[in-house]
């Protein structure tokens, strides 16, 4: 069986990494136990890339020791 997350009601939010530009950034949505939504905020109404929360958190991780 397929499962569809619905993110129509997502809270995105921008990334404190993405440098305050207008409209290129990466934003996420929290509140999805086990995953992190992540978007393209010049492409919000394109498909978002769903990610575990613990392979997101290495990927942060390794973002922030750079």
């Amino acid at each position: 069986m397929t499962h569809t997350l619905d993110l129509g009601t997502a809270v995105w939010r921008k990334s404190s990494y993405s440098g305050g530009g207008a409209n290129d950034c990466v934003e996420v949505a929290d509140g999805y136990a086990g995953l992190v939504p992540v978007r393209d905020s010049k492409a919000p109404d394109d498909r978002s890339l769903l990610f575990g929360s613990e392979p997101w958190q290495v990927f942060v991780g390794a973002i922030r020791s750079a």
